[in-house]
């Protein structure tokens, strides 16, 4: 869809796929202009060139912010690598993907003829536009929840991926006493938005490792980690961790 009349009528639609209603729309409709739509329509006399470069800087405030709270046990070396993954253009363009949203982007001519050569360019300062337009619209708070309402498990999936305590434990615990781990939610307290989770992990009737985490499945893998180094401390079976 190329129409700024059919831009127009979607965006009340366009405000249901952010989960967020704007109080000024002609800043959600800027975001979706692109620099050649206005280089070929005379309608538009701003793009969304600078909502992206506000974006941009939001977002990487927002991940830094939100990995700060989020991985309280890792290093800043640690939260450097995982932040570059969430602010980069190909993380962006998934973003946008994800909220279904790129249909409505208004291009020129000639960029929409090469639209599969810099597709994901587009996408992604897509999304840095949107962010900044919420930013502008509701302030840093609205654009927090709205990165974080949307995206939260992708960030803490993200760990899993470096390392899966879970899963290491789970093969040890087979190998060596032919069960398996035991996790229990011990409590969980805080807003739903920051709510802290603390998990035990009990190994043949004792309590090898405790973790906590803004998810279950965050504190339990913490409480894996724990469990794995109680167990190596303990000389239990053979494992090199």
């Amino acid at each position: 869809m190329h129409s700024k009349h059919a831009l127009d009528h979607e965006l009340p639609w366009i405000e249901e796929k952010l989960n967020y209603q704007f109080q000024d729309r002609t800043l959600l409709k800027l975001a979706f202009v692109h620099t050649s739509y206005t280089n070929e329509e005379k309608y538009f006399k701003e793009n969304n060139e600078r909502l992206e470069f506000l974006g941009d800087a939001v977002l990487q405030l927002i991940v830094s912010d939100f990995l700060y709270y989020f991985y309280r046990d890792q290093p800043e070396g640690v939260l450097s690598t995982l932040r570059s993954q969430f602010v980069n253009a190909q993380s962006c363009a998934r973003f946008t993907k994800k909220l279904c949203i790129e249909e409505y982007l208004l291009l020129g001519k000639g960029e929409r003829k090469n639209l599969g050569k810099s597709r994901q360019r587009l996408l992604a300062n897509l999304f840095e536009a949107i962010l900044g337009a919420i930013y502008l619209d509701g302030g840093y708070k609205k654009a927090f929840d709205f990165f974080h309402s949307m995206f939260r498990a992708e960030i803490q999936n993200q760990e899993f991926s470096l390392n899966n305590w879970k899963g290491e434990l789970q093969d040890f615990c087979q190998k060596t006493f032919g069960t398996a781990p035991i996790y229990t939610l011990e409590d969980a307290k805080g807003p739903d938005h920051r709510k802290d989770f603390h998990v035990s992990v009990n190994v043949e009737g004792k309590v090898y490792g405790k973790g906590s985490g803004h998810s279950k499945k965050l504190a339990q893998q913490r409480a894996a980690k724990a469990a794995l180094g109680g167990l190596k401390n303990e000389g239990k079976g053979n494992m090199d961790l």
